[in-house]
């Protein structure tokens, strides 16, 4: 499939190239809307959201288009923006397995990213890395092997689409129900990974998505379990806490979205 290069044109306008063009005469509430009015005409932006069961929130598994995108905050981003932005012809996909570590996406990475072309591509992974090493499994990989595996993944999305724009969320877990044994290990390795993922951010000058300083900002609000039912998997609230979350971060890459910040 054929690469649209007005999806290339926007990504170079959408992270900041063209920031210099806007008069600078222009009030902060007409700068704004004059970003989100030349930005969000643009045709055939792909987004692919990636990870686990967070991700996956019980998806479709074939082309039904009232269940594709599961029911979580991918859901929540897709049904937004597509709503707000329909003449844009945004598509988007959900990709996100259950249960799913570093070596799961590696296994199934061309099939269910590198085939489906994303522009912007949003990956939620590592807490089922840290449930592998906390429960010491035979393939389960460290810190330092976490972060090459999923350097690697990124490295082969940018040879598939050079303008390609990442959105990489950060790991978390609570001390909530079966969390509590071994918290510590829990608590340290995902933190571990977490570190790993901001470094890559950095190096693939990604959007990074602070999951777990949000959750921690909520707990002051309603306890931990209303959030995080189980230590590990989002509520309904905390799901659209996780939507609000990246479309306020990746509304720095892609102007249109500064209409919801």
């Amino acid at each position: 499939m054929q690469k649209n290069s007005s999806r290339r044109t926007f990504l170079a306008a959408a992270t900041g190239f063209t920031a210099g063009l806007l008069p600078l005469s222009l009030s902060a509430e007409e700068d704004m809307e004059i970003t989100v009015e030349t930005t969000s005409p643009d045709k055939g932006l792909v987004f692919l959201f990636q990870g686990d069961s967070i991700t996956d929130g019980n998806r479709g598994r074939n082309t039904d288009p009232n269940h594709i995108m599961g029911h979580g905050y991918a859901f929540s981003i897709a049904s937004r923006v597509g709503a707000d932005f329909p003449a844009a012809g945004y598509t988007f996909f959900n990709r996100g397995i259950s249960g799913n570590t570093i070596p799961d996406l590696q296994h199934r990475w061309q099939a269910d990213t590198l085939n489906i072309q994303p522009d912007v591509l949003s990956i939620l992974i590592g807490i089922n890395d840290t449930a592998a090493f906390v429960e010491n499994r035979p393939a389960a990989l460290d810190a330092a092997d976490f972060e090459s595996g999923y350097r690697k993944l990124l490295e082969s999305a940018i040879a598939s689409n050079p303008a390609i724009l990442f959105v990489l969320g950060l790991p978390f877990v609570y001390a909530v129900g079966k969390r509590k044994e071994n918290w510590q290990l829990w608590s340290d390795s995902t933190a571990q990974r977490a570190e790993k993922v901001k470094k890559l951010a950095t190096d693939f000058n990604a959007v990074l998505i602070d999951y777990p300083s949000m959750f921690d900002k909520a707990i002051y609000k309603a306890p931990a379990d209303y959030w995080i039912w189980d230590g590990i998997h989002p509520t309904v609230p905390a799901h659209e806490l996780m939507a609000r979350e990246w479309i306020r971060q990746t509304s720095g890459r892609l102007k249109f979205l500064k209409r919801y910040v």
